[in-house]
């Protein structure tokens, strides 16, 4: 088994949303949230802390993730904003909940905020991998912004940064500024002002969640790395009505600027038509392989696509491709991706080592 890189997990949001703690294993948090709104709300958790060990998922770029609250999904949504002050204040909540774990917790999470950090984490997994429960590592949390419409003057990236963040999405919705999947405008001359700004502070952008118009604008402009942090092949789907993952377009030019994909499996972003409660061997693993073999039929190899699971992101088990129950089981596209002819290099490549020559790349000593 080979380390894994997730490109994306919205922790804090599940935390104080639903009360889950990401120590637990994923089971005892389905047996805790058995018979309460909770699965209902948002599928069956796939995450927690023994799985991340089983499955060698040793980093995790992890999220502060607001939702505006024109947007809600049930009463149920703690984490929503009317205000800018508001905004802030759940994503200064967010910050606090993960600085609180790391310091209760530092045998089992820990933050990376430079390069010596991200080798610090990933020494000990790619030495000797986890074998749970005898032998385990710290998981390193990388935080990022996904989606930044709350925020109001440039000038406040700079504490985020400050902070740790070092991945930023400038919408999850869109507004004025930057088209987005529900504000479907392209990139405004106020929006240009932010990117130069993010760049100017060293962040990765983040174009998933953007509208096409704005992420080609915004690769085309910007000075530092660029990612799709979890999104999939628009060219598979039968429909992407709100333009929620990639063009021919956009793939081309994020190979080109060096950048990387991370795929999803969620079913809906899968085989759309897929819908809760329709068998689950409708989707199967293979359906997630061919949007990686896709991208690096696209790229000519198999260096710009990676994982951004969004697990626990608004879906849950059981949707999600049949051989998943838990995280713990995202080791099992190897076997899939060496059917295709991909080389163990590949597919440490497509698990791990883009993500760590991006954030090699990206962050500071």
């Amino acid at each position: 088994m080979t380390l894994i890189i997730d490109g994306h997990q919205d922790i804090a949001y599940n935390a104080l949303t639903f009360g889950r703690d990401v120590r637990r294993s994923a089971l005892e948090t389905r047996q805790r949230e058995a018979n309460t709104w909770i699965p209902a709300a948002t599928g069956e958790t796939l995450l927690g802390w023994p799985e991340y060990q089983q499955a060698q998922v040793g980093l995790i770029l992890a999220t502060i993730f607001l939702t505006p609250a024109r947007y809600k999904a049930g009463n149920w949504e703690t984490q929503a904003y009317e205000t800018p002050d508001e905004g802030r204040r759940l994503a200064q909540a967010q910050l606090a909940w993960y600085r609180d774990l790391f310091e209760r917790d530092p045998d089992l999470f820990r933050p990376v905020t430079s390069r010596s950090d991200l080798e610090t984490v990933l020494r000990p997994w790619q030495q000797n991998p986890a074998r749970y429960p005898d032998l385990t590592h710290p998981v390193g949390l990388m935080l990022t912004l996904e989606g930044i419409e709350w925020m109001q003057t440039p000038d406040e990236l700079a504490q985020w940064y400050d902070h740790g963040v070092r991945l930023v999405g400038m919408v999850w919705a869109g507004d004025e500024r930057c088209g987005g999947m529900y504000y479907r405008s392209g990139l405004s001359r106020e929006g240009q002002r932010w990117l130069a700004a993010l760049a100017e502070l060293g962040f990765i952008l983040d174009i998933t969640h953007m509208s096409e118009a704005a992420a080609l604008a915004a690769l085309e402009r910007y000075e530092g790395v660029v990612v799709a942090s979890h999104s999939n092949v628009r060219a598979l789907l039968s429909e992407d009505p709100y333009e929620r993952h990639l063009s021919p377009h956009q793939i081309r030019e994020l190979i080109q600027r060096d950048g990387l994909i991370g795929v999803l499996p969620f079913n809906r972003y899968l085989r759309p038509e897929w819908k809760n409660g329709d068998p689950r061997e409708q989707v199967r693993l293979e359906h997630l392989i061919a949007h990686i073999d896709a991208i690096c039929q696209a790229a000519g190899d198999a260096y710009h696509v990676a994982l951004g699971s969004d697990f626990d992101g608004g879906f849950g088990y059981p949707a999600v491709p049949l051989e998943i129950n838990t995280i713990a089981d995202l080791p099992k596209l190897a076997e899939g991706l060496a059917q295709r002819g991909y080389t163990s290099t590949d597919i440490a490549a497509i698990f791990h080592a883009n993500w760590q020559r991006i954030l090699e790349r990206a962050l500071p000593e």
